[in-house]
């Protein structure tokens, strides 16, 4: 648990710098701090460890966070945070295996977050048994698709985090191109638009390659 907080944090101070990156200006620095209250917030365990301060830098006109770890507090803070009881009625099971089950249920929570913040799929109130089913099997794969995902993020060294790929693979444009042919009718190309240099290598890192062109009809 409290290696988890800690992760929480560094993260969270990751996303963070790297939003500090995108976007300029001296009001991201207000933004950057109330941010950085609430990670610290929601992982109190592990704020102990951390000194954060930020700066406005003027010549690159750009936020910096600076960040400063008290890897020696962390022992400290092991002794004194205390022990993690589980209470259980199953009176046949060893230690170790209780403790596996009730991962497994944060694990089946993390499931949930991601279907709702990350994939979009909100809860819909369906009325027959065939839609009910029809939804849960659409929430299934979308989430196995996430998760393959995620292991050819850390197959390619890319951690195994997908959210911060999907946000840079969002970037990629299809373009519309319409030609009039010697009959003079239309025709309509759908291509996909040549990404930026730093994320043709990123794709070429997943194993992953764009086709340059997806359909083509007459329109008139």
């Amino acid at each position: 648990m409290h290696d988890r907080f800690v992760k929480g944090i560094e993260t969270g101070l990751e996303k963070l710098t790297a939003y500090c990156e995108r976007r300029h200006g001296k009001d991201i620095t207000k933004i950057i701090e109330r941010r950085i209250g609430r990670l610290m917030q929601v992982n109190s365990r592990g704020s102990g460890l951390f000194e954060i301060e930020t700066s406005y830098d003027k010549a690159a006109e750009k936020t910096v966070v600076t960040v400063k770890k008290n890897d020696g507090a962390s022992h400290w803070l092991r002794l004194t945070e205390g022990h993690y009881l589980l209470r259980s009625n199953i009176t046949d099971w060893e230690a170790k295996d209780l403790w596996e089950a009730y991962i497994h249920l944060t694990d089946a929570e993390e499931a949930f977050r991601i279907h709702k913040s990350d994939l979009h799929l909100r809860p819909l109130w369906h009325q027959k048994d065939d839609r009910i089913q029809a939804h849960i099997f659409v929430c299934f794969l979308a989430f196995v698709f996430w998760k393959t995902f995620g292991m050819m993020c850390k197959t390619a060294g890319l951690g195994d985090e997908p959210r911060r790929v999907f946000e840079e693979i969002k970037k990629i444009c299809m373009v519309d191109v319409v030609l009039t042919t010697v009959e003079g009718k239309k025709l309509k190309i759908r291509t996909v638009a040549r990404p930026e240099k730093p994320l043709q290598t990123l794709l070429h890192r997943l194993g992953l390659k764009l086709p340059e062109r997806l359909t083509k009809r007459i329109l008139w």
